[in-house]
């Protein structure tokens, strides 16, 4: 990786803003219209032979545009601090998204999917037509699926969990009205006050262990004048073929010569970036074990978690010191950025595979639901997700990232704050404590809240928060469930007269 790094010698505004690689829109362009028209075809033998094709093609356009959307917008924000500092390019944030949110959802996304989404709306309360239902669940992909496309043309980053629940609200409730089988009443209002304790629940937590974990980091190793030399060009070319290279780190290996004891020495971060690395891989083994594989039922006692851990954690400390001592030879700021850019790859990886095995449910749950309609005729509060249907949203959820996720990209990894592998590590790592935290203990946060605010945590430390970037943000927090819910209101309707 760090090789990759070191050839590109790219800045961050550079990466988010790159757009012209024809090849690459066209390879993702070709396997998403392939896949999509795979799956077609063999959804045309997993239904009954009775289903309406026009709704099952439909529903799978809706299906696909929801991950699509959900790729551009809350893959990007998990990938934004790591192309913001500049520890991975696009192309490489592309291809490590592709391999561990795939494989989160595919290997532990689990069989089944709950039909109706975190019991919000109490459809089995009244009396409701099978076709009525795929209505709605197809209406909460739309309302869902637009609105996260208009925030991420803005880009805003903004929770998917609260778009696909705002649809079905809007979906479901238009529907009661109209047929006379329920209204207000079937709304959680309950759960709804709790999402709107999320805006500032979340947000909150992400920022203060952020705060904690990056002022920590930044007092023990960093120090002020250190973190500020941390920029992607520690990783450029130290060979005598590249002397711009060698002469843009003159500065960085005066400085580590001349005020070391300023800038930290290399005993610093043996000490301490070893300890680091191992409390930061007991935090993502945690989160993995409580929430990224939970859907596997691995049957681990507590004690057992904790053992796996533990052991975990050494073997990092033992791994990360060791590759500390190999880089006595560089520079005292090229050997941080480089241990720093290590582990914000992994704690990246671990947050995409969390968030594949789980939020990708977001595409895949009314999807799934609208299939089983389709295949048995009757409303089931669990339905069967085909492996087909989870690779397909996987593929559209990659040419999401691609396509559309550069403004999230941007918003969050150079917009909010500056980021460099460090504070970028920093702001992943509490967010992926905190996420783990709120599962066990079942607050309701989103995890694109959370790492925004730890985001605006370390610009606290750094005093460099962007707050006027935050205000249309939060605005966008806000909004998401009422404009998801409008937008499901209004494509129930228009898919009941269109099909009816």
């Amino acid at each position: 990786m760090t090789q990759a790094l070191a050839s590109e010698t790219f800045t961050p505004t550079q990466t988010v803003g790159r757009s012209n690689d024809r090849r690459w829109h066209l390879a993702f362009g070709l396997l998403l219209a392939i896949s999509l028209i795979a799956f077609t075809l063999w959804s045309f033998g997993y239904v009954s032979q009775g289903a309406p094709r026009m709704v099952l093609i439909t529903t799978i356009i809706f299906g696909a545009f929801m991950a699509f959307n959900i790729g551009g917008n809350d893959v990007a924000n998990a990938f934004g601090t790591s192309v913001g500092a500049g520890t991975l390019t696009m192309k490489q944030a592309l291809l490590v998204a592709a391999v561990f949110e795939v494989s989160g959802a595919l290997l532990v996304g689990g069989e089944v999917t709950d039909t109706i989404k975190s019991g919000i709306v109490d459809l089995g309360a009244v009396s409701l037509d099978p076709m009525e239902f795929v209505y709605i669940m197809m209406a909460a992909l739309l309302g869902a699926a637009v609105w996260l496309l208009i925030a991420t043309r803005m880009g805003w980053p903004v929770s998917t969990t609260h778009s696909i629940i705002g649809g079905i609200i809007g979906a479901s409730l238009t529907i009661g009205f109209v047929t006379g089988t329920g209204g207000f009443a079937m709304v959680q209002w309950s759960e709804v006050g709790m999402i709107a304790i999320s805006w500032i629940l979340s947000p909150a937590l992400g920022g203060l262990v952020s705060f904690l974990i990056y002022g920590a980091i930044k007092k023990h190793v960093l120090g002020d004048a250190l973190s500020q030399t941390l920029k992607p060009h520690m990783l450029a070319p130290t060979g005598g073929d590249n002397q711009a290279a060698e002469a843009e780190m003159g500065f960085d290996r005066e400085a580590a010569t001349s005020t070391d004891a300023r800038i930290g020495s290399h005993s610093t971060l043996q000490r301490w970036v070893p300890l680091i690395a191992a409390g930061a891989a007991v935090v993502i083994t945690a989160m993995l074990l409580f929430k990224g594989l939970r859907n596997l039922d691995l049957g681990i006692s507590t004690v057992g978690g904790i053992l796996v851990m533990a052991m975990i954690g050494l073997c990092v400390w033992m791994a990360v010191f060791v590759f500390a001592k190999t880089l006595r030879k560089q520079t005292v700021p090229r050997a941080t950025y480089i241990l720093f850019s290590w582990m914000q790859v992994f704690t990246a990886s671990a947050f995409a595979f969390s968030h594949g095995s789980n939020d990708i449910a977001n595409a895949i749950g009314p999807f799934a639901a609208v299939l089983d309609v389709l295949k048995t005729g009757t409303i089931s509060s669990e339905a069967t997700v085909p492996f087909a249907a989870m690779l397909t949203c996987g593929i559209a959820l990659i040419a999401g990232l691609w396509f559309i996720g550069r403004k999230v990209i941007a918003t969050v990894g150079t917009k909010l704050t500056e980021i460099h592998p460090a504070s970028g590590f920093a702001a992943e790592l509490a967010a992926a404590g905190v996420v783990m935290a709120a599962s066990v203990s079942g607050l309701p946060v989103s995890s694109t809240h959370i790492l925004i605010g730890a985001i605006i945590g370390v610009g606290l430390v750094n005093r460099s928060a962007n707050w006027k970037l935050m205000k249309p943000i939060a605005m966008a927090w806000v909004i998401t469930l009422p404009a998801a819910a409008t937008i499901g209101a209004i494509g129930v309707l228009t898919l009941r007269t269109f099909f009816g």
